[in-house]
């Protein structure tokens, strides 16, 4: 009888060590290791001891396995000895029995919920132990990760996961249905955007900069300064590309406050800022990252033939990120107006960025930033006013055109227009013939 209780009591102990390295595995697995390195940052030992297992994870878990099974084995053949004598050669098959439901509830299910549960906790607490067990069996780790490295080649790690777990990370955040959430995810999803975004696609065209020709009187500069809502301009001399430097409205007031507010004292040349340059093609993240290091918050962009592109400003990579920013001295101008029927009214500048954010929209920016340039980039031609055009889900009617600049657009969704269909039908059907 004594043995049998003593038989019992260490079975007992072995499932209960592999209901530990079934929690453990299953804990390490599913640890968020965000969450671990800001604890180890913060000082945790238990949280830095788990960042380092997770470091080695594949090695950790194959001492986990090799723990487990050997704990399972052996309590599986201590039952079977056990039954054996109790039930003579029906005891194997007693023996099987029980120990599958006993291995399966409680050392494999029960364990592995509740480190489901609450994986980062159960991590912290089985640190220290999962660090001394993958101590005692590293050299059988050791072999037999040399033995899975043959079988099964390690592939390099591609180095857009982390940005792709990252990115699912705040889709996910997004889902909560709240509010603010929403918006969060969107300005994270922005940031992570700034790389792969180029300044000439966010910049204020040179076709609507506004710019200070030198060769105006100094009156007349002053007033296009205070008619103006920037506070810096770019200034040109001759043609409006040659751009000899930057006008900064606090400085000119400086200096005409010095002058006792004489215009004609004035050297305007002498107060003009030497003008920054910068590539289009530049990422918004390499810009944000000048604009900080310059201290600087306005640079014109030009192309490759050093030509005039554009204007870029600090505000507009902000903007980027959080949205329009409006002061009280900006111009309320959205350039998007929504109709009564599902339709949209939009100006031909908006960015294509602008609209899939604000509109939750899936139009394409690989080819064209601006609306109109999406319409003359799909179309292959410069359509008339009035004219019609459907592709990439929406329809789009021309409603205003600048010369051979399209102006305003009238934009309805494909599901709009199927919805209306839809509509016309069963007007049809209930009307009397």
């Amino acid at each position: 009888m004594t043995t049998v209780v003593a038989i019992s009591a260490v079975i007992v102990l072995l499932l209960a060590a592999s209901a530990f390295f079934s929690g453990s595995e299953t804990a390490l697995t599913g640890a968020n290791t965000a969450r671990m390195h800001l604890l180890a940052k913060g000082g945790d030992k238990r949280a830095a001891r788990s960042e380092r297992l997770i470091a080695i994870k594949d090695r950790v878990v194959s001492a986990i396995l090799i723990g487990n099974n050997l704990v399972n084995i052996l309590a599986s053949a201590l039952a079977t000895m056990l039954f054996s004598t109790l039930f003579g050669g029906f005891g194997v098959v007693v023996a099987t029995v029980v120990m599958t439901v006993l291995v399966v509830v409680f050392a494999e299910v029960l364990p592995k919920t509740f480190a489901l549960r609450q994986p980062d906790t159960v991590a912290l607490r089985v640190s220290r132990p999962l660090a001394v067990l993958t101590g005692l069996f590293a050299p059988a780790t050791f072999a037999l990760q040399q033995v899975i490295s043959l079988l099964l080649p390690d592939r390099n790690r591609d180095d857009d996961e982390g940005e792709e777990a990252l990115r699912g990370a705040i889709a996910l955040h997004a889902t909560s249905g709240d509010a603010e959430d929403e918006a969060e995810s969107q300005m994270l999803g922005s940031i992570l955007d700034l790389e792969d975004v180029a300044v000439d696609e966010i910049m204020t065209h040179r076709s609507q900069i506004e710019s200070l020709d030198l060769g105006q009187s100094n009156a007349d500069l002053i007033d296009a300064v205070l008619n103006s809502t920037f506070t810096r301009l770019p200034v040109w001399r001759d043609q409006p590309d040659n751009i000899v430097g930057v006008l900064h409205a606090k400085n000119l007031f400086r200096a005409l406050r010095r002058a006792d507010g004489d215009p004609e004292m004035l050297n305007i040349s002498a107060i003009v800022a030497t003008p920054w340059f910068v590539p289009g093609t530049a990422s918004l993240l390499e810009q944000l990252q000048h604009f900080r290091s310059r201290r600087e918050h306005f640079a014109l962009v030009v192309d490759e033939y050093g030509g005039l592109e554009g204007v870029v400003t600090l505000e507009d990579i902000l903007e980027e990120i959080v949205g329009d920013i409006d002061d009280e001295e900006d111009e309320v101008r959205r350039g998007i107006q929504r109709e009564a029927g599902g339709s949209f009214i939009i100006d031909g500048e908006i960015s294509l960025r602008d609209l899939n954010r604000n509109l939750s929209w899936r139009l394409p920016d690989d080819r064209a930033s601006t609306l109109a340039g999406f319409v003359l980039y799909e179309s292959r031609q410069i359509p008339e006013v009035g004219q019609v055009l459907s592709f990439q889900g929406f329809q789009f009617e021309i409603l205003g055109r600048d010369r051979l600049r399209i102006t305003r657009l009238r934009v309805t969704p494909e599901s709009v227009l199927a919805q209306r269909r839809r509509n016309q039908r069963k007007t049809s059907e209930q009307t009397p013939q």
